[in-house]
């Protein structure tokens, strides 16, 4: 290639010679060319959906300038006459080149290429142009596809860094202005500097897949040899200076050469782009004000993360989407290695370990190896994880950048355990070496893992990686003796895999075997070595679902087998106690005020099947007692689409008025539906429940209903929500001895390519039988009256000042106060908004209602939507309506309405629905 760089105008103008040889044995009439700097061409690329997807804004809101494309000028052949070539709307990140006469097997072709390449901004993926006028530069140019049995490998970008490229051997001349620097991975030939305005660089590289290029107004990077290998290293660390990083280095780098094999090529790049793409989850959300690492920790580590990944993922020729799982446990492996032999006693949470503040909690116990086991078990408590043999486009965001991760490497840490004798680091040499000889897949690394192990590990490929199926034990018929014991095994999922069987005296392990259940009946014998509990997966070694049924006391007199224990605000589950979490509360309403609590609950950072949450409060304005509590138990199926059934039973007693409480009861039972493909953002909901509300009276209240009544609910919920597009259709039905009540709603939001957005809500609901003489259950046209208690209303009785303000989406969704307020018939309304500019919506509402032995009213309204956060925070303000014009009217600020949410639950999902 010769390469001509513009840095003002963002692009790369390319002359690229291709020869290429059919190594197959099949005869070729087109050849594939990579091209994934065109997936930055537009909003409706597969890389573009992957971001609305996984509701990333910035893609979709940059301007032309900021994306990237690849324009082909010319695709000639060897006598410069033009090639037919294909690139189609579906696949615009790959061209399929049609040869003219067909390519037999060992004979070449030769494709002579000119196009330029607009690189995009490096915000979208840290690669490309960045602001201070330099370029990162990946995946930039036509690369040939790599061809495996029989057929080119065509794969759209993503951003998962997975291209596969065929083998090649590289040589680039790239001219760039004098004023900035270069750093690439290839080697070195010759430095033109004859021209005064630009230098021109010329590289090369053999039996490579890719290769990075670094182009900066000042170089950052610094260069540390290590033998045969160079590193080229800009990770940010101010505090240490370049001796004691060129130490560290030296140590990764003589490591992964022992542990792994030798890297072929002559130097490799360790960015800070490559470690901020695949950060060290948990260090990287740390201030560097509050870090409990050491400087050089933190260093070491994140050098050691992004060396392993970049020497991987530059010598392993795997097709790293399909066979990713390979890559990842090498490197988790290699990494929990590394730490056993550099930084043994080192904590998951650092010198915070050692404050007598954090002692009791089991989170600052854990060493910093032990972390990688409950990343994992965060997913597979939430039956969200996945089969580690799944390809790579197919994991949902947090299984592909951290938990399958792990499990990769725990699963290959738990077989080198159970084979002992180095089993496993032999069989990663072997197949690193086979890698330098021949095109390799995961079946190669299966057959030496195989041949290598002295036992039977098929239960290991069949169970571990291309299932997801979970790993249970229990004892049972637990028995012992003085020098002797004797129990049996319980699998509790039908995954019979080895586990180990340890005996503790006082915190200290006194025997260790492996055992290897085929059946529930087997019995087994050991010496008892004066052990005074046996635990099953002590060290935790066996990725399993459920450590708290682990273990057996063996002392004659137990009370409990796990005791309750306390800790402040949360934890990560203990096996061996009953946790008990409480944590101060403060709510508020406005006829109880400032209400301070005390909420206890089980709820540590991984799920559980049964939890509850009691929170009793004291309400300041009346001066009572107040609260609420909830007691649920969830049962997860692994192999269905309906995924979850959640049974549960809420209580809530607070005030509904200035002198009158309410106690609300509400059994429920949800059933959670989801598509096969994890990905999917579909998600389908079942709600049956019976809300029972008792009211004291109140002598503010005169809506002559029932102050004490039962209504049974029933509501089904399909909703498939993304950046660009989102749908939900809801249908609800209700009855009561009062009433009964069917309705639905619709709701359709569409990003549109110029950055205007539509909003569309359709309500409808009709009571199927109205026994009631008063309003309170009728449907409400601007507020409802919410008389099954759901919503969070700050004044929920008021009905002038700022709370009768608030506003909630429900029901009939108007934004003025129009009279009739409330339909005891029917009622259909139409809710919309378009964006004028940035957050600032106009919105207008029609709807229809119905009510006894009156005609049918229309009602109408419009105003101007401040949309700050949708759903969680805007401004309402209305303009026109049957009310008349009314910015005209007095009283104006008291037609305003707003939305506001404090639930920091809801908040959050805010910002953690990209992951799940």
């Amino acid at each position: 290639m010769e390469v001509a760089v513009n840095l003002e105008l963002k692009t790369l103008n390319v002359k690229q010679d291709i020869v290429f040889y059919n190594t197959s044995n099949d005869t070729l009439d087109s050849i594939v060319l990579n091209d994934w700097n065109n997936a930055f061409s537009n909003k409706n690329t597969p890389l573009a959906r992957l971001f609305s997807d996984e509701f990333y804004r910035g893609f979709h809101l940059a301007n032309d300038q900021e994306r990237g494309n690849t324009t082909i000028l010319n695709l000639l052949d060897a006598n410069d006459m033009a090639f037919e070539w294909e690139r189609t709307e579906r696949n615009p990140d790959f061209i399929v080149v049609k040869l003219k006469q067909k390519l037999l097997p060992n004979q070449k072709v030769e494709l002579h290429l000119s196009y330029i390449s607009k690189v995009p901004s490096d915000k979208f993926t840290h690669y490309g142009f960045d602001q201070n006028g330099g370029m990162n530069l990946k995946n930039w140019f036509l690369s040939p596809a790599r061809y495996e049995n029989h057929t080119f490998i065509k794969y759209n970008n993503f951003n998962l860094d997975d291209i596969v490229n065929a083998a090649s051997a590289y040589e680039i001349a790239i001219k760039i202005p004098n004023t900035y620097s270069i750093t690439t991975d290839l080697n070195s030939i010759t430095t033109d500097l004859t021209n005064p305005q630009s230098t021109t660089y010329t590289f090369s590289g053999t039996n490579r897949t890719d290769f990075n290029l670094f182009i900066e107004k000042q170089n950052s990077f610094k260069s540390y040899e290590n033998g045969s290998i160079e590193i080229l290293s800009n990770l940010k660390n101010k505090k240490l200076n370049d001796i004691q990083k060129a130490i560290v280095i030296n140590k990764v780098v003589t490591f992964a050469n022992n542990f792994i094999g030798t890297y072929p090529h002559q130097k490799i790049t360790v960015s800070q782009t490559d470690y901020d793409r695949n950060p060290f989850y948990g260090l990287n959300q740390l201030p560097s004000f509050i870090s409990p690492f050491s400087d050089e920790f933190i260093f070491e580590i994140t050098f050691l993360k992004t060396y392993l990944n970049n020497y991987l993922k530059n010598s392993l020729r795997l097709d790293s989407r399909k066979d990713n799982w390979i890559q990842d446990g090498i490197q988790i492996y290699a990494m929990m290695k590394y730490m056993d032999e550099n930084h043994m006693d080192q904590k998951m949470l650092g010198s915070l370990s050692n404050m007598r503040l954090f002692k009791s909690y089991n989170i600052a116990n854990l060493t910093f190896n032990e972390q990688y086991s409950y990343y994992y078990m965060l997913m597979a408590r939430k039956n969200l994880d996945q089969p580690l043999g799944d390809p790579k486009n197919t994991l949902i965001k947090f299984n592909e950048q951290i938990a399958s991760k792990y499990r990769a490497g725990l699963s290959l840490s738990y077989l080198d355990n159970y084979l002992n004798h180095d089993i496993v680091p032999k069989s990663v040499q072997e197949f690193y070496d086979l890698n330098k000889k021949q095109q390799v897949n995961r079946f190669d690394f299966e057959k030496i893992l195989t041949q290598n192990s002295p036992k039977k590990i098929d239960w290991f490929f069949k169970t571990i990686i291309d299932s997801r199926d979970i790993i249970d034990y229990k004892f049972s018929n637990v028995t012992r003796t003085k020098d002797s014991i004797q129990f049996s095994i319980r699998n509790r999922t039908g995954n019979f895999v080895p586990i180990p069987v340890y005996g503790i005296k006082k915190n200290e392990v006194v025997f260790k075997k492996w055992i290897e259940p085929s059946s529930n009946d087997s019995i087994y014998h050991f010496n008892r070595n004066k052990a005074d509990k046996i635990v099953l997966n002590y060290d935790n070694e066996v990725p399993e679902y459920n450590l708290r049924n682990n273990w057996k006391s063996l002392k004659s007199l137990v009370i409990t087998n796990r005791p309750i224990k306390f800790n402040f605000a949360k934890d990560l589950e203990d096996p061996y106690y009953n946790q008990i979490l409480y944590v101060p509360t403060l709510t508020y309403n406005y006829y109880d005020g400032l209400t301070p609590g005390m909420r206890f609950h089980n709820k540590t950072i991984l799920d559980k099947p049964f939890t509850f949450d009691i929170n009793p409060a004291y309400s300041i304005n009346a001066g009572t007692l107040s609260g609420s509590s909830a007691f649920s138990l969830n049962h997860y199926y692994r192999n269905s689409t309906l995924y979850n059934v959640r049974y549960s039973i809420s209580q809530n007693y607070f005030h509904y008025a200035p002198d009158a409480t309410y106690f609300r009861l509400n059994p429920m039972v949800q059933l959670r539906i989801r598509e096969e493909n994890f990905r999917d953002n579909r998600k389908q909901l079942i709600l049956v429940r019976q809300v029972i509300v008792n009211r004291e009276a109140s002598k503010y209240i005169t809506d002559n209903s029932n102050p004490n009544y039962s209504v049974f609910n029933a509501r089904y919920m399909n909703t498939k929500t993304e950046l660009v597009d989102h749908f939900s259709f809801m249908t609800d039905v209700q009855f009561s001895s009062g009433f009964g009540k069917l309705a639905g709603e619709i709701e359709y939001r569409r990003l549109f390519e110029n950055n205007r957005k539509l909003n569309l809500r359709v309500y409808a609901g009709s009571f199927l039988y109205n026994r009631t003489d008063s309003d309170y259950f009728s449907f409400g046209l601007d507020r409802p009256t919410d008389y099954m208690f759901d919503y969070n209303f700050l004044g929920r009785s008021e009905s002038t000042g700022i709370f009768s303000q608030q506003y909630v989406i429900a029901e009939g969704g108007f934004k003025s106060k129009i009279e009739p307020r409330y339909a005891n018939q029917w009622m259909a309304t139409l809710n919309a908004s378009y964006s004028i500019w940035n957050w600032i919506e106009a919105y207008g509402d029609i709807g229809f209602m119905q009510n006894k032995h009156q005609t049918t009213d229309f009602a109408y309204d419009s105003g101007i939507r401040l949309n700050l956060v949708p759903d969680y925070f805007e401004l309402y303000f209305p303009i026109y309506s049957n009310n008349g014009w009314e910015v005209a009217q007095k009283n104006y600020d008291e037609k305003i309405r707003f939305v506001v949410t404090f639930s920091p639950k809801t908040l959050v999902n805010l910002f953690t629905r990209k992951w799940f």
